[in-house]
């Protein structure tokens, strides 16, 4: 039996939501070769098919674009989506594939932006994440900078960024700002750290969770993405009014 077969067939019981109630996957690491997620046209279609068992249909997949260890320039990332999409055409497989980016916030950011030159997604939405050592001092100029140029700002996965662990009010006033929040779905799994789990809890209890992603990168991600299907908090996060993932379908 396949690994993926394993993986699906296991407690066909423990399935209590699925993940096509959001319709758009709008995190991922799908495109083989450019980042630290697929590394192969075979691993993407597994990793497509994984997710589309959990009920994704619509893909927004999001390379790193991070100047000193992914230097991915939007165009070609465009051109390597479109090996994707005739993969998958091929393929006929029943699925919408679309190709943005997670950009790090670094002087290489701030110039794509300063230029307009920033893949979305959406209603101009914009994919961002932070170093995970400490909040960047240019954060609030980076912000400011997105919204006035008319971009919708989505910080990816909050609840990874530990030194805000302590200021709740800071999520607050993420949300207060107009910036969006996205969560990984297996933070709900504690696969980061229990602290990470217990934040994220947090965050949807405060309904302060805009996006849910898969960040999903290989196939363990899947395995645990479909343990987290029975999660309450899952449950509750996708019945709630604040997840805006379908509103991305085009």
């Amino acid at each position: 039996m396949s690994f993926l077969n394993k993986i699906f067939n296991r407690n066909k019981k423990e399935h209590s939501v699925s993940l096509e109630s959001i319709f758009v996957d709008m995190h991922s690491h799908l495109i083989p070769g450019v980042d630290d997620g697929s590394k192969s046209m075979n691993d993407t279609i597994q990793l497509i098919q994984g997710l589309s068992k959990l009920g994704i249909k619509h893909f927004i997949t999001t390379p790193h674009i991070m100047s000193d260890i992914y230097p991915n320039v939007g165009s070609n990332l465009l051109s390597e989506g479109e090996k994707v999409k005739e993969e998958l055409r091929t393929r006929g497989m029943d699925v919408t594939f679309q190709v943005a980016a997670e950009y790090y916030l670094d002087d290489h950011f701030m110039g794509l932006l300063s230029k307009r030159e920033l893949l979305t997604f959406g209603d101009n939405y914009v994919l961002f994440e932070l170093s995970f050592m400490q909040e960047p001092p240019n954060l609030q100029e980076a912000i400011f900078e997105m919204q006035s140029a008319g971009y919708k700002p989505i910080l990816a996965h909050p609840e990874r960024y530990l030194y805000y662990h302590n200021s709740f009010e800071v999520y607050e006033n993420f949300h207060k700002q107009g910036v969006f929040l996205q969560l990984n779905l297996n933070s709900l799994m504690g696969q980061y750290s229990p602290h990470v789990k217990k934040i994220s809890e947090k965050l949807i209890e405060s309904k302060l969770i805009s996006f849910l992603g898969s960040d999903c990168h290989h196939l363990g991600h899947i395995a645990l993405s479909k343990q987290v299907l029975s999660n309450p908090y899952l449950k509750d996060l996708i019945s709630s009014d604040c997840l805006l993932n379908k509103t991305l379908i085009q």
